[in-house]
């Protein structure tokens, strides 16, 4: 349950991923750039705080929508009535969008419908987890929370899209009308000229923000095929959001370069023969190649590894026999490998199949490996692009104030938040994750034109 929209060589995008947490809240962002120009600071303008100020406002109505979410939760690719409560807000509120992506997942535009294209994303899906906290909104559904945050993370999208199609007619003047108001204001004084004024102009948005309303983020790999559906077609920057409850709320955390480890599932089922354990010459015993082939996992990260670089391998069950006088024929055993590269997982993967079937080899077994690639396919790295990082930082500074920017720390797992969340989350942290959505994307269409 790490990495939401991930890069994938599958499909060849050119997109680095850039993670950052921030008041709760992590930023995910991804961009191709297509100059290598370091893109101009945002002015310290009004508008950002207007966006913020704009956001309080709506805090009931985005309280409620995610209260509304939170009480209805629903399990990866299963999302039908969150997705339908998303493209009822959005009707409401009058945002074109496209549906299905992924079977569950929405993707609005606003903007002029032409380049360039900036994406913010929202994951939707809840948690095989019982809620134990008793509060007015709990999960109505036996065995299933938002434990993760998802709801919050479904709210501030819709509220950024309020917030931007709000802005679409008097966002900053670009292109040809921002010449025509500089000769406006040369000209201020002729009555005859037609005047274009710049603080409430009324032109559309130059550029087009995308609202990726994602399913199945927890272990299902929705990204990918939100991506493979075309969802990011076009898309040369990207910026999500995630609660975080080890920060207060307002805080921003980010840092350039890997940040979230790549992660895959594996299972491995070594067959031998079974037998009276008074007999062990009359069997061929899994259990004894079973544990070698554990033991010697332990080994790839300390003996194969680069020391500098961060991996796991953690074998997490091991299912054999009942009995406690007989050798049962099979045992099988899995777990879950991680790097803070790619390209560490795809060799941790390797090994791990090459270890387990040349032990149970050795020990007169039959080994079959599996990655688990159907119910849960690997995860790549999260690397934070680093001209995005300081994009973030340069809009939340100026919406929250630059002592509100913290240094993130690296992770090896996903999100352990659901294990946090048996306290009601501050819904403080609404209102801003929208704003800073809507600023995000805004800011950095004006610097891309």
């Amino acid at each position: 349950m790490v990495v939401e929209l991930k890069k994938s060589t599958h499909l060849h995008l050119q997109l680095n991923m850039m993670l950052l947490l921030l008041l709760a809240i992590t930023l995910i962002s991804t961009a191709a750039h297509r100059s290598n120009a370091s893109p101009p600071p945002p002015s310290p303008t009004s508008n950002i705080d207007l966006l913020l100020r704009w956001a309080n406002e709506d805090k009931p109505w985005l309280v409620s929508t995610r209260r509304e979410i939170h009480r209805h939760p629903e399990l990866r690719f299963q999302e039908h009535n969150t997705s339908s409560l998303i493209r009822r807000e959005l009707d409401l509120l009058g945002v074109n969008y496209s549906f299905p992506f992924a079977r569950t997942g929405v993707v609005a535009l606003i903007g002029s419908g032409s380049p360039p294209f900036v994406a913010l994303r929202a994951d939707m899906d809840a948690l095989p987890l019982h809620e134990m906290v008793e509060w007015e909104h709990k999960s109505q559904v036996e065995g299933v929370m938002h434990g993760c945050g998802h709801d919050a993370h479904t709210a501030m999208l819709l509220g950024a899209a309020k917030l931007l199609h709000r802005r679409r007619e008097s966002i900053k003047v670009r292109g040809v009308d921002k010449q025509r108001h500089m000769e406006t204001q040369a000209h201020a004084r002729d009555p005859e000229k037609r005047v274009y004024v710049y603080a409430s102009c009324e032109v559309q948005m130059w550029g087009t923000v995308k609202l990726i309303f994602q399913p199945a983020e927890e272990g299902g790999a929705g990204a990918f095929h939100m991506i493979k559906e075309g969802a990011l077609e076009g898309v040369e920057a990207i910026f999500g959001m995630h609660v975080d409850y080890r920060l207060p709320t307002g805080s921003i955390a980010s840092l350039p370069g890997p940040v979230q480890a790549a992660v895959c599932f594996f299972e491995a089922k070594i067959e031998g023969k079974g037998g009276h354990a008074a007999g062990p010459h009359m069997s061929v015993d899994p259990v004894v190649a079973a544990s070698f082939a554990i033991l010697t996992l332990q080994q790839l990260v300390s003996r194969e590894a680069d020391p500098l670089e961060s991996h796991v391998v953690s074998v997490t069950f091991v299912k054999g026999g009942e009995a406690l006088n007989v050798i049962p024929p099979v045992i099988e055993f899995g777990g879950t490998l991680r790097s803070l590269t790619t390209k560490g997982l795809h060799q941790l993967q390797r090994r791990v199949q090459e270890v387990i079937e040349g032990q149970a080899s050795v020990h007169q077994s039959r080994a079959f490996v599996s990655m688990k690639e159907d119910e849960y396919p690997a995860y790549p790295a999260v690397e934070n692009d680093e001209a995005l990082v300081r994009h973030v930082e340069r809009v939340g500074a100026l919406l929250l104030g630059p002592e509100k920017l913290k240094k993130l720390e690296k992770v090896m797992a996903g999100e352990d938040f659901a294990f946090y969340q048996q306290l009601i989350p501050d819904e403080d942290v609404l209102p801003i994750g929208a704003a800073l959505h809507a600023a995000l994307a805004e800011t950095y269409l004006d610097e891309h034109q």
